[in-house]
């Protein structure tokens, strides 16, 4: 009786055993058998990875920066989920005022900002992605990949007028079926950099006004002493910076204000974001912005930031033009900077009345008067 009842236990828990096997095997074999059923394609990410997507992408999580380019893309209506931050319109992000009310009502799938990001695994599977586009590194890509199943396309971060970033647009455009956009996106940047280029490369250093750009952001606000070593806006148009570094790469860094007033720049340009914290120090240091030549001659502009959660690249253009028709008037003579906006506002984001809101808010192109 004891071995039957030895034999019975042994019998049911290898029952148990097989049913349990054959029930895990069966939700993995589904989703192999659901795999097997799509066509799927191999794309080439930024980190070089080989990554197998569907043949048909319908259904895009974006994180950190993503949504931004795929804005640029024209491939918004994709997106099921976005980052906390995309929650709350903002005017400062162009992508996000112009197209809010396209994610507006989706799920939150993420934390993004200065402070870092961090996907939120279970709501990313409740919106069921066909794909994540992401500028995660390679760890975390992976990673991500590795706990949610779905493949995780990792797209560069992306550099004004940098390769990175053409590589990222293409990549988004591959992925999206939106090659033949992206590479008008490409060919408009290009464009606009040879013809910034072009209209300055030969005019003498002992020609230009020198110039400095101040009141920037990067990790919050600073006054006039936060400023960008290689500012990127200068070097497209060939200026001459007071506040620059050897090579190329562009950092946001805050210096003494007394250095500010020992190279005493022709021009200075200011955030206009930022420009409360400029008064708030006016009124405490006036001699010191009285000392200041380009306060002295009338020559403090805006500049509006173009980086608020990676680089809003529509912005940074606009910039370029109304700094070169600043520094450079005779070169730009032709070049109306606010209809200039206009252009790059409507063909980056299909909006021409960006510039008019900016303007209403107080962020739109101009003369300073520090301390008003």
């Amino acid at each position: 009786m004891k071995t039957k009842f030895n034999n019975f236990i042994v019998l049911t828990m290898f029952v148990i055993i097989i049913v349990t096997s054959f029930a895990g095997c069966g939700n993995s074999g589904l989703k192999e058998a659901e795999k097997s059923h799509v066509k799927t394609r191999i794309v080439v990410d930024a980190l070089k990875r080989k990554v197998e997507i569907p043949e048909k992408v319908d259904r895009v999580v974006p994180l950190a920066n993503a949504l931004r380019m795929m804005c640029y893309a024209q491939a918004q209506e994709l997106v099921v989920g976005v980052e906390k931050g995309e929650k709350e319109k903002t005017l400062v992000k162009a992508y996000n005022w112009v197209n809010y009310d396209v994610w507006k009502g989706l799920p939150v799938v993420g934390e993004g900002g200065s402070g870092g990001y961090t996907p939120y695994v279970e709501e990313i599977l409740k919106v069921n992605p066909d794909v994540i586009i992401c500028a995660y590194a390679k760890e975390d890509a992976e990673k991500l990949q590795e706990k949610t199943g779905i493949p995780v396309v990792a797209i560069n971060s992306g550099n004004l007028f940098e390769d990175d970033y053409d590589e990222s647009l293409r990549i988004i455009g591959e992925v999206c079926h939106k090659e033949d956009r992206c590479k008008e996106v490409i060919k408009y940047i290009q464009t606009i950099q040879d013809d910034l280029n072009n209209r300055t490369k030969d005019i003498k250093d002992e020609d230009k006004p020198s110039v400095y750009s101040g009141a920037v952001s990067f990790k919050g606000g600073h006054g006039i002493e936060g400023t960008y070593q290689n500012f990127p806006p200068f070097m497209a148009i060939n200026a001459k910076n007071v506040f620059k570094a050897k090579g190329k790469s562009s950092k946001g860094v805050v210096i003494d204000p007394e250095l500010v007033l020992e190279m005493n720049p022709d021009i200075i340009f200011l955030d206009p974001n930022n420009l409360k914290l400029v008064n708030e120090d006016y009124k405490n240091n006036t001699k010191f912005y009285k000392s200041l030549k380009a306060v002295q001659n009338g020559k403090v502009y805006t500049m509006l930031g173009y980086n608020w959660y990676y680089t809003n690249v529509e912005i940074a253009l606009a910039d370029c033009y109304y700094a070169a028709s600043v520094v450079y008037p005779k070169q730009f003579s032709d070049v109306d900077p606010v209809n200039k906006a206009k252009e790059i506002f409507s063909f980056m984001l299909g909006s021409s009345d960006y510039y008019k809101q900016l303007d209403k808010e107080g962020f739109g192109f101009g003369k300073i008067t520090i301390g008003e």
